[in-house]
């Protein structure tokens, strides 16, 4: 019996020594770089002061921006969209002045790397919110989302590119190195964009389509409007049970429910044709934003970081080479 707990002491007895040694040697380390540090204190302080210094003058002479726009292609045009901005970022990287400037932008060196991408509204969707109320819409797009949402997460489903391209509103980015002009830079964008026979033709055609839709609701309007005038003399001047039959089955509350959507709609045609002015509607622009992403802004803080860390990393490949050479020399 006494063995064992002899061996069990033994045991404990080492593992406190090696406790003890690792503490020490943390100790040991510590000692020798507050050490090291005070040795080169006058190096330290002039790499820190130095790094601010330089760090201040790179974030003061940083001319990263970033300009936005938001727009709403309207008539199918989002996938022409999409491919103009996708032929206009392989133009840029390419450096091809002869096609941007043939669009009309100046200054191109200034323009960086253009991007488009949706807001995504998947509410909006769902809901349909276009210039015709129409549930059946409603209907299939819900629908949509819960078959595509079956066999994957809906996370990813509304982020998709198939379904983010029926968004209503998409986000145009444009990088710049310094600022951006409204005239020089982001209309001839825009412009080249709006650039198209087929979507002339269909505007046109489309916006000639809601007036005639507006003229016709209004014409039904005035016409339950005399029927309801007319339901209304009957009552007051004739005592009888029409209106009374008409109440009984709804038909004069359908009558009423059907001018109210009437009404609903052409409001929301009227405001969708002030969208239908272009192609792609731009929405809001908000140009030249401080580009503060990834290390813009903040070299003041990161190079004197950097550059004593390549200081106390070449100290110590310097120590380990002179440690190993007299070790084996």
């Amino acid at each position: 019996m006494s063995q064992p707990n002899q061996d069990q002491e033994i045991d404990l007895a080492i593992i406190a020594q090696k406790i003890s040694g690792f503490f020490d040697s943390i100790g040991r380390r510590m000692f020798k770089a507050i050490s090291f540090v005070k040795k080169n204190i006058i190096i330290v302080a002039a790499l820190f002061i130095f790094g601010c210094v330089l760090g201040y003058f790179i974030d003061k002479n940083n001319n990263a921006y970033t300009s936005q726009i938001i727009v709403a292609p309207n008539f199918g045009s989002t996938d022409d969209v999409y491919s103009k901005i996708n032929l206009l970022k392989a133009r840029m990287s390419e450096q091809d002045t002869v096609f941007l400037k043939q669009i009309g932008i100046q200054n191109i060196k200034k323009v960086g790397v253009i991007e488009i991408e949706p807001i995504v509204d998947i509410y909006n969707f769902v809901n349909n919110n276009a210039a015709v109320a129409n549930n059946a819409q409603n209907t299939q797009n819900f629908e949509l989302v819960k078959l595509l949402a079956e066999d994957g997460d809906i996370k990813k489903v509304v982020k998709d590119e198939l379904t983010s391209k029926n968004y209503t509103y998409h986000k145009i980015k444009i990088s710049s190195d310094g600022k951006l002009d409204n005239k020089k830079q982001i209309e001839p964008i825009l412009n080249y964009l709006n650039n198209s026979e087929h979507f002339a033709a269909v505007q046109k055609q489309f916006i000639e389509n809601v007036y005639i839709k507006i003229a016709q609701n209004q014409i039904t309007i005035n016409q339950i409007d005399a029927l309801l005038n007319q339901f209304a003399n009957t009552s007051s001047n004739n005592k009888n049970d029409k209106l009374v039959y008409y109440n009984e089955n709804n038909q004069l509350n359908d009558i009423i429910k059907n001018k109210d959507a009437l009404i609903a709609e052409n409001g929301a045609l009227k405001i969708q044709l002030i969208n239908y002015k272009q192609v792609l509607k731009p929405i809001s622009t908000v140009l030249n934003e401080k580009n503060n992403k990834g290390l813009n802004g903040k070299m003041s803080k990161v190079l004197p970081i950097l550059f004593l860390f390549l200081f106390f990393g070449f100290s110590f490949v310097l120590s380990l080479y002179k440690k190993f050479s007299l070790k084996y020399s």
